[in-house]
């Protein structure tokens, strides 16, 4: 198992900031193209502006993960010109947990070393062994992070507590792959948030449409428009009047959610929507049920809802679902429309 997941990492890389209060990135094993590293000086606190020190943040570009781990430097340490650095982990997977513990030991090696050598050794290690142990460092081990620890991390039950029954609104979009933008102006709760999104479509296991920390620059939106449907966090309260880039807009400081104009006619509500929406909200909040046990609640209503819509496609010719083969069943409008829409998702329309 370890020796499979290992080759998910790509690369290790190395931010400083001087007593000059210069950034530079310094150093990375075995290479990071000139876009990739771009994006990533721009994600790195070091190389903004503002005051905020951010510990920890990921996110994806160019179906690569990245992970920045930031510390400053306690003196007296090796890196007597150094007064903050960065480690950068970029990998094919998404394991926020995984990256951020291999990172906190790499960390605490360049203080101690202050030489990008010890680094690279456990990097080496973690990369051939799935492990890297030491006893002043601390040890790492591959297979104590499992990928569905990652997806389950975050909490299904706080973005029902905060949306109640309009969590249906985000369920939907997810549902029939539309494009969703958050935005807070803190970058911790836009992680926070989005990595739950996913799971309201667990059928699916796709953690490919989340892309956490999203710029407005050229580069970064040229990168998300490739995407079909994804959720996407912005920092930068701009990302309102961009009506390009979303079906959902997402207000997370102010609990809004608003679906656009274009989106309106595919995301119209039905006695449908309402009927899972209720069990969505029934479910998260029962005391006595886990984030995990909602999750698999809202997951067994998908798959009812997606058995029906093969049935359906099964009785079509090429078990491909027409808009004249739906309208013979006499549906409810938006339940014909969410099927309709959902069946285009899911790649069970003719076209």
């Amino acid at each position: 198992m370890a020796a499979t997941e290992t080759q998910f990492m790509l690369s290790v890389g190395l931010i400083e900031k001087d007593v000059n209060g210069d950034t530079l990135w310094v150093w990375c094993f075995p290479s990071v193209g000139p876009d990739l590293r771009k994006v990533l000086l721009s994600k790195c606190c070091l190389t903004q502006d503002a005051r905020d020190f951010h510990t920890f943040v990921f996110g994806q570009f160019c179906r690569t993960w990245y992970y920045i781990t930031t510390v400053e430097v306690q003196e007296p340490t090796a890196l007597n010109k150094v007064t903050h650095f960065s480690i950068v982990v970029t990998a094919k997977d998404f394991n926020p947990e995984k990256y951020a513990a291999l990172s906190r030991i790499l960390c605490r090696m360049y203080i101690k070393h202050g030489s990008p050598v010890k680094m690279m050794e456990a990097y080496v290690t973690v990369l051939t062994k799935g492990m890297c142990q030491s006893d002043e460092n601390g040890s790492f081990l591959i297979k104590d992070y499992d990928v569905r620890k990652a997806y389950l991390a975050g909490s299904v039950k706080d973005v029902v507590s905060q949306f109640g029954m309009e969590t249906i609104i985000l369920y939907t979009a997810l549902m029939l792959k539309k494009r969703i933008i958050v935005h807070h102006p803190r970058i911790e709760a836009l992680l926070e948030f989005t990595r739950v999104l996913p799971t309201l479509t667990w059928h699916r296991k796709d953690w490919s449409i989340l892309h956490p920390y999203v710029h407005l620059s050229d580069t970064e939106l040229e990168d998300l428009k490739k995407c079909p449907g994804y959720v996407a966090g912005f920092v930068d309260p701009e990302v309102s009047n961009r009506s390009d880039l979303f079906d959902v807009y997402v207000n997370l400081p102010d609990s809004v959610i608003t679906v656009s104009q274009s989106a309106k006619e595919s995301m119209a509500m039905g006695k449908l929507h309402k009927d899972i929406g209720h069990l969505i909200v029934q479910s998260a909040e029962d005391p006595e049920r886990s984030d995990s046990q909602v999750i698999k609640d809202i997951s067994v209503k998908t798959k009812e809802i997606l058995a029906n819509l093969m049935a359906l496609a099964d009785q079509c010719e090429d078990s491909k679902i027409t808009l004249e083969g739906l309208k013979q069943h006499h549906f409810p409008p938006a339940t014909e429309n969410f099927l309709f829409h959902l069946a285009a998702a899911e790649q069970l329309l003719r076209i």
